[in-house]
């Protein structure tokens, strides 16, 4: 897979925390709202932002359209005093779907479905989970969002996300980028060809 460059810079921020989160279970394509701490941590992405940005008008706002990143986007724009609905959303921004999975912990997985849990292990990149999607079916989703990108943006979306981009601009290779730490609260800054956690 050849790396993609974004000629600006891309400030991708994932969620904050939902209960599912804390639990450890497998959310996906689940329409589950952010916590306290999750609230907590959007506010945090916008400070991180504000270090980062001298103005918001020349920015692109984007957000998956789920509820957990709708609902972080709505409170980073509060909190840099920006209209609460001054965004737009994409459909293929939405997190990796975990089909049938989804609502489970791993523990639940790896108990119940030990033989696909394991396949899982050795190859997290392109596994599809039952009624799911693979990591590599998300970047090629992703990857025209990307693509269209024509200013420097603040896209809040999911960990699987995420990870797609680190693989998609070559930061990581695609089966490393599965296995990469996704924070909430924090800012990955794509630029240049570099990303930093900020």
């Amino acid at each position: 897979m050849l790396p993609l460059t974004i000629p600006h810079r891309l400030f991708l921020v994932r969620h904050g925390e939902t209960d599912w989160n804390r639990e450890g279970r497998l959310q996906g394509g689940q329409d589950i709202p952010l916590n306290a701490v999750g609230r907590e941590q959007a506010a945090e992405a916008a400070g991180r932002l504000r270090d980062l940005v001298r103005g918001y008008d020349g920015l692109d706002f984007v957000a998956s359209p789920m509820q957990r990143a709708r609902e972080t986007m709505e409170i980073l724009r509060h909190q840099l005093g920006l209209p609460v609905a001054g965004y737009r959303t994409d459909e293929r921004l939405r997190e990796l779907t975990f089909g049938e999975w989804e609502g489970f912990t791993w523990r639940d997985i790896r108990k119940a479905e030990r033989e696909l849990a394991l396949a899982r292990e050795r190859d997290k990149w392109s596994f599809v989970p039952p009624g799911g999607e693979s990591y590599r079916m998300l970047a090629e989703r992703i990857r025209p969002v990307l693509e269209g990108l024509e200013r420097e943006t603040v896209m809040v979306s999911h960990g699987g996300v995420a990870r797609a981009v680190l693989a998609l601009v070559g930061a990581v290779a695609p089966g490393e980028a599965a296995m990469v730490d996704i924070w909430q609260g924090k800012i990955l800054m794509v630029a240049s060809g570099r990303v930093s956690w900020v």
